[in-house]
């Protein structure tokens, strides 16, 4: 991912969620990011999928993601983030990348 492929969709202070190249997902308020995207959240969380459980969410506050790790970043629509009920959706992890 390049610098010149993300910065159009970054506006500081949007929400944005990150998959991580390991298959974790980020979601947070973007603050800043640099040439090599790595990418500081604030009021950020992780969402831990289960097929089993509800999503858990995992309070991080200021985080920061190495651009080496990130593999998809988009923003996020918050008033269809703010109607899903986590607790009830059900998913498999995402699978790490494989090189």
């Amino acid at each position: 991912m390049s610098f010149d492929m993300i910065a159009p969709l970054l506006i500081f202070s949007d929400q944005v969620s990150i998959i991580t190249s390991d298959g974790r997902n980020f979601v947070g308020t973007l603050k800043g990011f640099d040439q090599t995207i790595n990418l500081i959240l604030d009021d950020s969380h992780e969402r831990v999928y289960s097929p089993t459980q509800g999503v858990e969410q995992v309070v991080l506050g200021l985080h920061i993601i190495r651009g080496d790790n990130v593999a998809i970043v988009g923003e996020v629509d918050e008033s269809l983030d703010s109607r899903l009920d986590l607790h009830k959706l059900k998913a498999d992890p995402i699978s790490s990348v494989v090189y």
